[in-house]
Formats: structure tokens, C-alpha cells, sequence
């Protein structure tokens, strides 16, 4: 079972809220003095959202201490990969915002949301909350582009140029459906992997939103602020 999307949203608002920074790429410390109120209103949310969820199955962790990029990772991954075939007809009745003649990279968001299967809206709002739609950017950790990969990552989806808007969505939207596949649907594990790494996650035993939500904590503050980010831009 997965939290709906506008209930997750609503639960990471109440958790991280005032200290949400929207904007590409930030570096805005998380305010460690967020009111009671924020506190109670989360606690509220993911009560009642646990107290019909059932026994939640878990994923098998990782080993401590395999490396979040290692081979095999890539293989747990890759195996949750889909044809274009299943792809299309998950992708066929989704919401799209990009449009091809509405936006600079429309053409590329529609094309690999197509193709594997992934809610445009969705990679549109990762893609503002990476790079800023900003082709060039680079992170001082060195993920590159629109979805900011890295080097292994990117060799690993068969990306040769990061800084190439049309290779950079296809690896970075294929990669996104490897995560949303690898864990069942639930769009807010996929996305803290995708930020933290599949390995972390994996590690902590979590394959469900509910799971997230309930060892949120637990994760590097700037992971709980992505999740929130690309919810945040995606509407």
C-alpha cells in the first residue's frame, strides 16, 4: 500500500516545514526549531495513514557496508527495469504539464515518460528541483545536468555525455522507473533513492512510503527536504 501522493505531501509539509527551500540545488540549513504544531499535525497524518496500512512487507537490506553504487545494487535495480511496452501503458493516462511546444525541454520530458513509463509531472519536478532546468549545472560533488547524475550513474544507464539535455532525461528518467519499479510504486521511496541512493535505503529496510514516513528521521536532512522539494514542484 502507498500514501497518496497529496497526503505524502501534506505529511513532509507538517514534518519540515518552515524550513522547505524550494529553489534548485539549495543549501539552506534545515531550522532545527520547527513548532509543536508542525510536529502534531505530522504525527496526526501518519497515524491515521499507519492505523489502516496492515503489515507492510519489507525489502531486504543491503549488506552495511556495500557501497551505494556497487554492481551489485545496479543489478538489484536493473531487474526492475521495463520494456517500452509495459511502459506505454502506464504512462498513457498520466497528467503532463510539459508539453513538447510549451517548454524548452517538453519534447525530451514527454518522450522519456513515454518510453519507461513515468508520470511527466513527475520528471519534470525533478528535473526543477536538480538542475533548475539548467543543462550545464554541476554540483560540487560532481552530478551533472538536468537530473544531475554522476559518473558512475551515468555510465551505468549508458549516459557518455551528462551535460546532454536529450541523454541526460532519457538516463535519468530510466533510472527513475528502475526505482519506482524496485519499490512497488511508492513514488516517495523511489525519490529518496534516487537522492540517497538505493544502498541507504535498502539498508534501513524501508519499501514503502509508510515505512519512509515512519523512519523519515533516520535519513540525511537533505533527502527528507528533496522529497519534499520534487512533491512541492510537482503539484
Amino acid at each position: 500500500m502507498s500514501i497518496d501522493p497529496r497526503t505524502m505531501k501534506a505529511l513532509l509539509q507538517a514534518q519540515l516545514a518552515p524550513s522547505l527551500d524550494i529553489g534548485p540545488l539549495s543549501k539552506k540549513q534545515t531550522n532545527a526549531s520547527s513548532t509543536g504544531d508542525n510536529a502534531d499535525l505530522f504525527d496526526t497524518i501518519l497515524n491515521a495513514q499507519l492505523s489502516g496500512a496492515g503489515a507492510a512487507s519489507e525489502q531486504p537490506a543491503a549488506a552495511a557496508g556495500t557501497p551505494v553504487w556497487s554492481n551489485d545494487l545496479w543489478a538489484q535495480v536493473a531487474q526492475y527495469g521495463l520494456t517500452s511496452a509495459q511502459a506505454s501503458e502506464g504512462a498513457a493516462n498520466m497528467k503532463f504539464d510539459y508539453s513538447a511546444g510549451g517548454h524548452p525541454f517538453g519534447e525530451l520530458i514527454q518522450s522519456a515518460a513515454a518510453k519507461y513509463g513515468v508520470d511527466p509531472s513527475l520528471i519534470g519536478a525533478v528535473i526543477k528541483t536538480e538542475s533548475g532546468f539548467n543543462p550545464d549545472a554541476q554540483s560540487h560533488a560532481g552530478a551533472k545536468g538536468l537530473m544531475q547524475l554522476m559518473d558512475g550513474t551515468a555510465r551505468g544507464l549508458g549516459v557518455s555525455d551528462a551535460f546532454d539535455p536529450a541523454q541526460n532525461v532519457e538516463g535519468g528518467t530510466k533510472y527513475l522507473a528502475m526505482l519506482l519499479r524496485k519499490y512497488g510504486g511508492n513514488e516517495a521511496v523511489a525519490l529518496a533513492a534516487y537522492n540517497a541512493g538505493p544502498g541507504r535505503i535498502d539498508r534501513l529496510g524501508i519499501s514503502t512510503d509508510e515505512e519512509l514516513m515512519a523512519r523519515l528521521n533516520e535519513l540525511p536532512t537533505e533527502t527528507q527536504r528533496y522529497i519534499g522539494k520534487v512533491q512541492s514542484a510537482k503539484g
